[in-house]
């Protein structure tokens, strides 16, 4: 096992009461590419696995996360200048390529926006590759939104529609769950590769939905992080199956994968 790279907290934004987005910079840091992770070391207290939300080369890594434990507690404290230590790239990405030529549509629970940034980024740049572009977000509340200056910013060259569980304060958007905007998506399901992330749930209602509408299982997928814990396959804690998800994930295609999520002991 490799020892942890420094790499120094550069800017933290808040994103919601308990998620930060984290920018850290490391000298000669390896390529990410989007879909991949990171062990992050909050020094003398653990590490934890973290995908990746932006960045990826010259050594600048963006990483968006939540405060659930010790680690990720400390991690969300950190300030600018501190430094925390990476190790990785681990696991598999997003096949963005697999898209040219046609729709994307980007699906997305709760912070399982901040993989799927990525995605979108890389998309809009290549804007004039691929037909028609839906981001559908769902999120508990409108306080539990990511990212909404990239929201603002994506619909300008993108179909994009939130959605929330509980209305609070102004809101006047839409209410219900995320699957409810499927039908409403200027990307076609049967004619786009569609790409998934939040909780598991989510994802296979979401897939169940796409699938009612003419997607096929193949052009689905999703990223998996059930249970991650050492990135390597050793302790064996995000098992699926046959599976090893930080080993052999976290992202798969659905067709992968759906016969494992059928069955409830796993």
């Amino acid at each position: 096992m490799t020892a942890p790279v420094p790499y120094r907290v550069t800017d933290r934004r808040v994103e919601t009461a308990d998620t930060v987005t984290l920018e850290l910079i490391g000298e000669d840091g390896p390529v990410f590419a989007p879909g991949q992770f990171a062990m992050l070391t909050a020094y003398g207290i653990g590490e934890v696995p973290i995908s990746l939300s932006g960045g990826g080369r010259d050594g600048r890594l963006v990483h968006t996360l939540r405060s659930v434990g010790a680690v990720t507690k400390a991690l969300h404290a950190t300030a600018p200048g501190q430094v925390i230590g990476v190790r990785g790239p681990f696991g598999t990405t997003w096949d963005v390529d697999a898209a040219r030529g046609r729709d994307v549509l980007v699906v997305a629970g709760g912070i399982g926006l901040a993989p799927l940034r990525p995605v979108v980024e890389s998309v809009l740049a290549r804007r004039e590759e691929f037909g028609r572009v839906s981001v559908l977000v769902g999120a508990r509340t409108p306080g539990d939104l990511l990212f909404p200056a990239d929201l603002r910013r994506w619909r300008q060259r993108a179909d994009v529609r939130v959605i929330v569980d509980r209305p609070a304060g102004r809101w006047t958007g839409n209410v219900g769950l995320v699957t409810g905007l499927i039908p409403q998506a200027e990307a076609g399901p049967a004619a786009a590769v569609a790409y998934v992330c939040g909780p598991e749930v989510m994802m296979r209602f979401v897939a169940a939905a796409l699938i009612r509408r003419g997607a096929a299982e193949h052009d689905i997928q999703v990223s998996l992080e059930r249970d991650m814990r050492c990135g390597a396959g050793w302790c064996g804690h995000c098992q699926l199956g046959p599976l090893l998800l930080c080993r052999d994930g976290p992202v798969f295609r659905y067709d992968t994968v759906e016969p494992l999520l059928r069955v409830r002991e796993l």
